[in-house]
């Protein structure tokens, strides 16, 4: 039903003066009253109050759209009360609502009128169309439980209110594009009822603001809009532009949207969609999350101590985490010794690089941290350059699946009693332990050899080292390609030319990049009961392949062509595998060899080459080099038909094709890309690049891979995250600065293919950086009641100190609302 149009001009000292005579009218419907009180004009102090059910409305629901405007009606009026309309008249009958469309404003000093609606819908053209009693019954409706709905132009309405900035979210900058465009709107929140059928990538035509303040952080945000698919013009929010969002708000529910700034808008089916959604929680037709995002609902608190002077009592050097399936928690240290505490250098002594690799566990139940073990390792080396220095040690933890039963404990770490010193090589161990449940201690003499391969360790780094598991029982296990990065000038790792005893330490195609190498990669093992494994079908080769003769590959290898995965994660709801790794050192992009540095996230769904050390980001190619002369370049790599000619490759020589990455960074930014020439080559020239993930930027750079959350519904907990997080996939950097820390969503229908994230949430703030909060994030992982665990290195290399330590953070914004005993039928969705 719609009221005839009434339009009104009253100017403020016309509304003021109607204000300081008393005009209101109150009336109390029953329910808990809401009181408010107007803000008031410095020259009258008159006090106004309205009472009101709490909540409005009722199971009859009605939803009021208000549209007064201080200038001309809005063009999108009709349209707009047309729309709601037919959204309340469409769908299930428990859905359906009654509309009144009124340009009246003494209808919020109209407490009996007021009080019957569910939700009051502002389609309005912007100004002062509320004087300040009529400011204050809406208020109290808020106040009462009542839903609000901006439109558009709403976000210029009541400038001068404070209060109403609140309740809509963000004012416009008024330099914001006034033409109609064509862009993507990324929809984040896929649990929303306003969002959860719409496109990832929503492709529609409007008027798109500006905003004067972002509200990140300060509401929830349920759909941006990509800059980069439209001009946004001088007063640009970059690649973080909320355009509909939500929260609870002064006791009632308010959402907003930036879209229906045209006519067009409201004929558009997914755009009814998005506010059927909108309207069907503002009008307590169904419950939602709109607190998900809001960093005030997150609590980060350091639950491990500082270490007691000269013991590790808490923590060793941070290296990775695992959550046990009781709660508990179970951390490594890679082997660093006490900064006080000198290392051993000198190849000639039989300590050399000898350490401590720890295995603390936290019991959350308790507060409480025990040593459980420690395995002697080689990598104690302390700093210095990269002949000096090493970062082998004890590098990743894994809990077997059946762990609460059997105590097995997988280590992947490099053993001191295995290093040559007259080769400069070691041996890399996959083991299984045993933790006694009864007394919390690993047995030593329990260790199983799994898997073991040879690692060279006359120079440093890139020693990876995570582990996980899918759900059929196979065990990943990421490598570094343990190659010094000091002999390309920071581009492809392919100089052959440095060697120890012929063994070369520059060149990764000796490594990463052959078949026939278990260094820089990912495997993938079936473990069996007996302390053995088999291969399960589908890794990247069988290693029986009669390929150039024969002999030329190993089984184990899942995914080469991989740099230092540090820290990886399998998904079992979809045994997606998720990983990350380091890029070489390069600043700048070179015409003559590639790209710069590359920090890369990869989802992977098959047994692949990801291209390293022949191609990184999206298929982008290095310059190949050779003897006699590696300063000379030769062709560039084709990333479709590699080749490994390294003379130091004992593998195949025609590899599988370069599978693109899902996320790349460089210190230019997120996603770099150039004009590529008819043979697929980029320009490499800074000036024309794009920037495909403007949302990252790296610098001094170390990808940490995290998990991909899942929300369990049946779940009691009270601080587990909410289910908006369903889904997203967490990656952030080692460092703090410009670099990464969010979580992002990928397209189910391109991902392990090279597509790129759709959607990108910023954590900076839910998991805080800077010197009082995580600056050095190791590692990361939801435990079972869904709160998350953080390791942060602490703020020195190859140590521990005061800062290294174990963080948890958890959620603390409650339910959805409208609480449930306040749903005007019962549960709708």
């Amino acid at each position: 039903m719609r009221r005839a149009p009434h339009h009104r001009t009253r100017s403020r000292q016309a509304v003021t003066a109607a204000v300081a005579a008393g005009v209101l009218a109150a009336s109390l419907l029953g329910g808990t009253a809401a009181t408010a009180e107007p803000r008031q004009d410095p020259a009258h102090r008159a006090r106004t109050t309205l009472s009101l059910p709490s909540p409005p409305g009722g199971d009859d629901v009605r939803v009021l759209v208000f549209h007064a405007s201080a200038t001309a009606e809005s063009p999108t009026v009709d349209a707009g009360i047309a729309a709601v309309e037919a959204i309340g008249r469409s769908g299930p009958a428990a859905q359906r609502f009654t509309t009144v469309a009124t340009d009246d404003a003494a209808v919020f000093t109209n407490a009996r009128r007021l009080g019957k609606f569910n939700a009051v819908v502002f389609l309005t053209g912007g100004g002062d169309v509320l004087d300040p009693a009529q400011e204050a019954g809406l208020e109290a409706y808020m106040e009462a439980g009542g839903g609000f709905l901006g439109l558009h132009d709403a976000a210029r309405t009541e400038p001068y209110s404070d209060w109403f900035t609140g309740l809509v979210g963000a004012r416009p900058a008024a330099s914001s594009p006034t033409a109609v465009q064509r862009a993507t709107v990324e929809v984040g929140d896929r649990v929303h009822p306003a969002t959860s059928r719409l496109p990832l990538n929503w492709k529609r035509a409007d008027t798109w603001l500006n905003w004067t303040a972002n509200p990140s952080g300060t509401v929830h945000t349920v759909a941006r809009v990509r800059e980069s698919s439209y001009a946004p013009g001088a007063s640009a929010n970059g690649w973080d532009h909320p355009v509909s969002w939500c929260r609870d708000y002064d006791g009632g529910r308010s959402f907003y949207t930036a879209m229906g700034g045209t006519a067009d808008s409201y004929a558009e089916t997914d755009f009814r969609e998005h506010l059927r959604g909108a309207l069907h929680w503002t009008t307590r037709l169904s419950r939602a999350d709109c607190k998900a995002t809001i960093d005030a609902n997150y609590r980060a608190e350091r639950v491990t101590k500082p270490n007691q002077p000269g013991q590790n009592d808490q923590i060793g050097e941070p290296h990775g985490l695992v959550a046990a399936p009781d709660g508990r928690l179970l951390y490594i240290g890679r082997g660093g010794a006490d900064s006080s505490k000198p290392v051993v250098t000198d190849w000639s002594n039989p300590d050399i690089g000898k350490g401590r690799g720890e295995i603390h566990v936290y019991d959350p139940k308790t507060g409480q941290v025990t040593l459980a073990g420690a395995l002697t390792v080689f990598g104690n080396k302390g700093g210095g350059d990269e002949l000096v220095k090493n970062e082998e040690g004890l590098l990743g933890i894994e809990l077997d699946p059946g762990f609460l039963s059997n105590g097995w404990v997988y280590l992947h770490y490099t053993p001191h009693s295995r290093i040559n010193r007259d080769t400069h090589m070691a041996e890399r161990y996959v083991s299984r332990f045993t933790l006694d449940h009864a007394t919390g201690k690993l047995d030593p003499a329990s260790e199983k050899v799994l898997l073991k391969w040879p690692v060279q360790i006359h120079s440093c780094c890139h020693a990876g080292g995570g582990m996980a598991w899918d759900s059929r029982g196979n065990l990943y296990i990421a490598t570094g390609d343990n190659n010094s990065s000091g002999f390309s000038g920071g581009y492809s790792g392919n100089n052959p030319q440095p060697n120890f005893k012929g063994v070369s330490f520059a060149d990764a195609r000796r490594t990463s990049g052959n078949t026939n190498n278990l260094n820089g990669k990912i495997l993938r093992i079936h473990p069996e009961a007996d302390g053995t494994y088999t291969l399960p079908a589908g890794n990247l080769f069988t290693g029986e392949e009669p390929d150039e003769g024969g002999g030329k590959t190993r089984g184990e290898i899942y995914v080469m062509g991989v740099r230092n995965p540090a820290r990886i994660f399998v998904d079992k709801s979809t045994d997606t595998l998720y990983a990350g790794w380091v890029g070489p050192d390069a600043g700048a992009p070179s015409t003559t060899w590639g790209p710069a540095k590359y920090d890369t996230f990869a989802a992977i769904t098959k047994a692949g080459n990801h291209g390293w050390p022949y191609c990184m980001g999206n298929n982008q190619p290095y310059r190949d080099r050779n003897l006699p002369d590696p300063a000379k370049p030769l062709g560039w790599y084709d990333c479709a038909k590699p080749k490994n000619e390294s003379p130091h490759n004992d593998g195949l020589v025609n590899l599988p094709p370069v599978t693109p990455n899902t996320i790349w960074y460089s210190p230019q930014g997120g996603g770099v890309d150039y004009p590529r020439d008819a043979a697929g080559v980029p320009s490499y020239r800074q000036e024309e690049q794009k920037l495909l993930l403007p949302w990252l930027k790296g610098g001094g750079q170390a990808t940490m891979n995290g998990p991909v959350y899942r929300y369990d519904a049946a779940s009691g907990s009270a601080v587990k995250w909410p289910a908006y997080w369903d889904g997203h996939w967490f990656v952030g950097d080692f460092y703090d600065g410009d670099q990464p820390r969010h979580a992002v969503l990928t397209d189910p229908r391109t991902v392990g293919k090279g597509g790129l994230p759709v959607h990108a949430q910023s954590l900076k703030k839910i998991i805080p950086v800077g010197n009082g909060g995580i600056r050095n994030l190791m590692d990361w992982k939801f435990a079972p009641d869904g709160s998350l665990y953080v390791l942060d290195y602490g703020r020195g290399f190859f140590t521990s100190d005061a800062y290294s330590a174990l963080w948890r953070v958890t959620y603390t914004g409650g339910e959805p609302t409208p609480a449930a005993g306040q749903l005007a039928r019962g549960e709708t969705r």
